[in-house]
């Protein structure tokens, strides 16, 4: 399913991690996410930096179908839209950044 996507959906109400988004991330398949928990952490939307994605805060039909919309818009200029599934492709989700601040943190006290 993550790999013949193009676009994975995940307009969650509620999400503590996620791990959906992230396969589809490895895939190249862009999320679609609601800005909760996880996928606000995990994904960042188009136009920021280390893009991956896409996210909207609202969870309210509107804002999705907005925010699919871009998407969809994005998608149709096959230049961008490889540059953006190529970003997705390199997220790092492993703990080894996590740890590193965590580290850090510590050092710091």
């Amino acid at each position: 399913m993550y790999a013949g996507a193009d676009i994975f959906l995940m307009p969650s109400k509620s999400e503590p991690c996620g791990l959906a988004q992230m396969i589809a991330c490895s895939y190249g398949t862009i999320p679609v996410v609601r800005s909760v928990g996880g996928l606000y952490d995990s994904i960042r939307t188009y136009g920021e930096e280390g893009a991956n994605g896409f996210r909207f805060d609202n969870y309210n039909a509107h804002e999705l179908l907005f925010t699919l919309k871009q998407a969809l818009e994005l998608y149709q200029d096959k230049k961008k839209w490889n540059v953006l599934t190529a970003s997705a492709k390199k997220s790092n989700f492993t703990w080894e950044n996590s740890a590193k601040e965590y580290i850090s943190i510590y050092n710091n006290l």
